[in-house]
């Protein structure tokens, strides 16, 4: 801890100029006297640092001194406060660290470089969710994941598969956690394979005894790469043709852009907004063509025909539950 007490107080000289020791002592949270021993420790090392008395004195540096912690440049410096907009930190429970670290980057900068890091938390604000699709909360068990990821320990979970009401227990071998679009999923090897759990549905967990046992030579970037590429290779088996009228193409494209194959035509935007527009899209399944109904009658499937058939058992089974519904 005094370590990191005597690069504040070097930063903050080298910031502020001449400083009280009184001050020094509030901002650290020490007494005056360990900030005088401090800064002999400092002057001992070689900062010529120095004490001055009376009214208007204080702590200072000799002028022209200036170590340059960081090496940053002014982009790079702009990169790393971006950072703080990012949101993953809240989740780990990070706020008060990150905004510290910052704090001492800032006054590690050359002042050149200062208002650039300054400004870029005013000018860039980075909000991972997607519209209308906000970012799933961490589930409970969030701190015993990182606790059992940073101490190389195997991990037991209580999990509930989507689409699967009674959990399952298993003992598992984590890499790490990744962030994706504001949800927080667990890496792990199970039974010597990769595997990939949402966090959000860690029923219970629990850090083991057990050091973790990783195939070695591999790492968490691997994994993932790997994880994500099949994922992203599950089959669209479903082809539609879907007209949609170009008043709600905007909001159409916001919601099930994901599933588009291609692009709107170029000409999609002009024309009366009644008019229709003819899109290329793919489902995983034939039942999720039902989200298309969000739309009612402002988006039409035009093939394949067992993609009208679902829609349409879709519609009259919305109708039969609103009709026969008692004082309807």
């Amino acid at each position: 801890m005094k370590a990191d007490r005597l690069l504040s107080i070097l930063l903050l000289l080298q910031t502020r100029g001449r400083v009280s020791a009184t001050e020094l002592a509030e901002r650290l949270e020490v007494s005056v006297r360990t900030i005088y021993r401090d800064v002999e420790a400092l002057s001992a090392a070689g900062v010529p640092v120095y004490t001055e008395r009376g009214r208007h004195g204080g702590i200072a540096l000799l002028p022209g001194y200036r170590t340059d912690v960081s090496g940053l440049t002014t982009d790079e410096a702009r990169a790393l406060f971006v950072l703080s907009a990012q949101g993953a930190h809240s989740d780990l429970g990070l706020d008060g660290a990150l905004g510290s670290a910052l704090r001492k980057v800032m006054a590690a900068l050359p002042a050149p470089h200062r208002p650039a890091a300054e400004r870029i938390s005013e000018r860039v604000l980075v909000d991972p969710a997607r519209w209308l699709q906000p970012g799933a909360p961490p589930g409970p068990d969030l701190g015993e994941l990182q606790h059992a990821v940073f101490a190389d320990r195997r991990l037991r979970l209580r999990y509930r598969h989507s689409g699967t009401p009674a959990p399952v227990d298993y003992t598992v071998d984590p890499y790490g956690l990744v962030s994706k679009a504001s949800v927080w999923y667990l890496v792990a090897d199970l039974h010597g394979g990769p595997r990939l759990f949402r966090v959000e549905r860690v029923l219970a967990a629990e850090t083991a005894e057990e050091p973790v046992r990783r195939r070695p030579g591999v790492g968490l970037g691997e994994v993932w790469a790997g994880l994500r590429e099949q994922i992203e290779r599950l089959p669209r088996e479903v082809p539609v043709r879907v007209r949609v009228r170009r008043g709600r193409l905007d909001m159409f494209v916001r919601i099930h852009g994901a599933r588009l194959t291609a692009p709107p035509p170029p000409d999609s935007v002009a024309g009366a907004a009644d008019e229709w527009v003819e899109l290329a899209m793919a489902f995983q399944t034939l039942p999720s063509v039902r989200a298309l109904l969000s739309f009612v009658a402002d988006a039409e499937v035009v093939s394949p025909p067992a993609a009208r058939r679902e829609l349409a058992r879709a519609a009259a089974e919305a109708v039969r539950l609103y009709r026969d519904r008692p004082g309807g």
